[in-house]
This record gives structure tokens, C-alpha cells and sequence, in this order.
């Protein structure tokens, strides 16, 4: 099961990539140009089979960098380490226990996967003892209107998150209903459960023309931030 989640992953990412340098002009061979640059491709963390420790079940797995790389910004977005986070689509990613080691202790981390979710508490169990772990999909959340501060969906190969979501089913030109209405549901979900003032971040390989539609709700504020160099991936950050 994991190693389909994996390839199908890294069919998604390949695939924003090249509707990426498609929609720029360039076309696949420069995908397979960069791709085949070493250092262009751990930048983006992009997986080749000598990368992936597939038949590790300890192994964790993230599409961008590590926490890091990233953690100014959020530190900026997000100032009060008491702050309530919701981890949405958590997978065996790290972000978390990076996000709890620099001070925000705070985290309620969700997975569709209930084997994954029982491994990943009992993996955190003494060393993050306040994280909290549910089985739950990102479509129906079973908590309480007005109760967090921060969510974060971050783009990698677990089902259930809106990239997943976005691009397992038909176009992403043309998206399907059913992918329009299980995205729609996510943000929903998610601005319910935000505090006033809140803020879903979002971190995707995604390009605005295809996420924008979903994010841009009456009542609040979308900011977009391309991060990277060769090529980006963007951070959206919506504002309750």
C-alpha cells in the first residue's frame, strides 16, 4: 500500500511539473532536463528508486524540503507558539515533530489511515508527548467550529489532502465534480474550524490557476508566495 502511495505521488509531482513548463512554453524535455540535474532535483526532493526506502515502514517521506527550510516564514505567519495547529493529511511525514522540536507543542494531527495514524502515536508517544493524533477524514472534521488557530496542508504522497484529491481523479485543467465539490468540502471544513483570524496554509507544487478557485472565500484574504528557485512551489495563505 505504501509504495503505491508513493508511485502514485510521484506521477502527481512529475505531472504538475510538466503542466508547469508546459503552460511557461518549454515543454516536457525541459522537465527531463531539470529533473535529470542532480541538484535541481534535491532541491524539490523529487524520488528516484535509489531515494525511497520502500519497503521501510520507519521511513518518512515529504515532497520539499525539510521544516528548515521553511520555518522563518512560519515563524512570521505564525508568532505565538501556544498557537492551536491542525496537521491535515499528516502521512509519516516529519513536518510535525520539526514544527513541535521548534517550540509549537500544540499539534492535533490528522490521517484518513487509522494503521497509520496508531503507528505514528506510538512513534511520538515519549519523545512529542502533548501531539495529538485522529483517524478522520479532511472532508468531515469532528471538531468543534472556532477551534484552532492554524492549518496546514502540505503538499506529499498521502490521500485525503487537496493535492491528492486534486490530481488522482481525470484533468487538472478541467477537474471532475466530485474533485471540485471533496476540495470545496476540505477548505469549508477547514474555515469552520478556524478561529477568527486564523490561517490555512497551504504548501503545493500547485499553481495559482488551478488552486485559486477553491481558496478564495467571501470573508477572507489569499496571499500567495513562490518559493524555490528553478522552478516554485507556493505557499497560499489564507486569512480568516
Amino acid at each position: 500500500m505504501k509504495t503505491s502511495y508513493i508511485l502514485t505521488g510521484a506521477r502527481r509531482v512529475l505531472r504538475e511539473l510538466r503542466l508547469h513548463f508546459t503552460h511557461h512554453g518549454t515543454g516536457k524535455s525541459s522537465v527531463s532536463r531539470r529533473l535529470g540535474n542532480q541538484e535541481d532535483a534535491s532541491v524539490y526532493r523529487v524520488p528516484t528508486p535509489d531515494t525511497i526506502d520502500m519497503e521501510s515502514d520507519d521511513s518518512s517521506f515529504d515532497w520539499f524540503k525539510s521544516y528548515g527550510d521553511v520555518a522563518g516564514i512560519f515563524r512570521e505567519l505564525l508568532p505565538d507558539k501556544s498557537a492551536r495547529i491542525l496537521m491535515l493529511g499528516c502521512g509519516n511525514s516529519k513536518l510535525s515533530e520539526e514544527i513541535y522540536d521548534d517550540g509549537y507543542k500544540n499539534i492535533v494531527n490528522i490521517d484518513y489511515s487509522g494503521v497509520l495514524i496508531e503507528k505514528m502515536r506510538q512513534k511520538y508517544i515519549e519523545s512529542h508527548p502533548e501531539m495529538e493524533w485522529h483517524e478522520m477524514d479532511i472532508r468531515e472534521l469532528s471538531f468543534a467550529s472556532d477551534t484552532f488557530d492554524v492549518a496546514i496542508d502540505k503538499d506529499h504522497d498521502e490521500p485525503g489532502t487537496m493535492d491528492a484529491m486534486m490530481t488522482t481523479k481525470g484533468d487538472v485543467w478541467d477537474p471532475s465534480q466530485e474533485v471540485i465539490d471533496n476540495c470545496t468540502q476540505e477548505v469549508d471544513e477547514v474555515l469552520r474550524v478556524l478561529r477568527k483570524g486564523g490561517t490555512f496554509l497551504y504548501l503545493t507544487f500547485g499553481q495559482p490557476h488551478f488552486r485559486r478557485r477553491y481558496l478564495t472565500r467571501a470573508e477572507t484574504t489569499l496571499e500567495v508566495r513562490a518559493l524555490g528557485e528553478a522552478f516554485h512551489y507556493y505557499l497560499y495563505i489564507v486569512r480568516t
